[in-house]
């Protein structure tokens, strides 16, 4: 095997040249630069002005396309676009549940400014799917809604459409999450489970964030969850409101 020179010192910080790149983690200075540059320059195309507008921020922020903002809707009981941000916000508060559909959004929740235990719903009801010919996401969220896993606990679909459909499933049965983020991505059904997610939280009152069209996926999903823990250590600190 042929090995590029450029391989053995493209990780390394030996020599200060590759240092400023060791580790450009949410933790270090210059992240937070980045961070806080880039998130002034979304600003700028963005509203800010309600607790919603930073769900929007955040669709840009994740996506790198200033047009999203317009793609996130938000359900619920109310037509207050602030609903399920509070909803969401509070539920970090209380330390509730964070429930993805699959390993990498798990991976993308933050694990800083909450306490909440995070889980991932792909791994369960395997035999499910093996007696239905279900998709494992779906029955992994139908088996861990037999266990009342999902009630009062912040639901998060960032890639399987399916799992958002048996998620509304389980909401039209009786089902009652804290907050639905649901951006699941895809040309296959994909918009129609949001779709139908929209409809049903909107008829039983569930709080929920979507977006239309085929675009999505767990990097968004994560970062929108992300932002109600944002959102949640922002009133610990004084800095917003949170209506009753």
């Amino acid at each position: 095997m042929t090995t590029n020179p450029d391989d053995a010192t493209a990780g390394s910080t030996d020599d200060g040249e590759f240092e400023e790149y060791a580790d450009l983690g949410a933790t270090t200075e210059n992240a937070m630069d980045i961070a806080e540059t880039s998130m002034d320059r979304v600003r700028r195309i963005v509203p800010d002005e309600t607790l919603a507008d930073r769900i929007r921020q955040k669709s840009v922020h994740a996506t790198g396309d200033p047009e999203f903002q317009h793609l996130v809707r938000f359900s619920g009981a109310t037509d207050d676009d602030d609903e399920p941000v509070v909803a969401g916000a509070r539920a970090v508060l209380d330390e509730q549940p964070i429930v993805t559909d699959i390993t990498m959004v798990k991976a993308g929740i933050t694990g800083r400014g909450h306490d909440c235990p995070v889980r991932k719903a792909i791994g369960n009801g395997a035999e499910l799917a093996a007696e239905t010919g279900m998709t494992r996401t779906a029955a992994s969220v139908l088996e861990l809604d037999k266990e009342g896993v999902y009630d009062g606990a912040i639901a998060v679909v960032g890639n399987a459409p399916t799992a958002a459909l048996a998620l509304a499933d389980c909401i039209e049965d009786g089902t009652r999450p804290a907050v639905v983020v649901a951006t699941p991505v895809g040309f296959v059904k994909a918009a129609e489970s949001r779709k139908r997610l929209r409809a049903v939280a909107d008829e039983h009152g569930v709080p929920a964030i979507t977006n239309v069209g085929r675009r999505g996926g767990s990097g968004l999903a994560a970062g929108l969850t992300n932002e109600l823990v944002h959102v949640a250590s922002d009133y610990r600190n004084g800095e917003v409101d949170l209506p009753e």
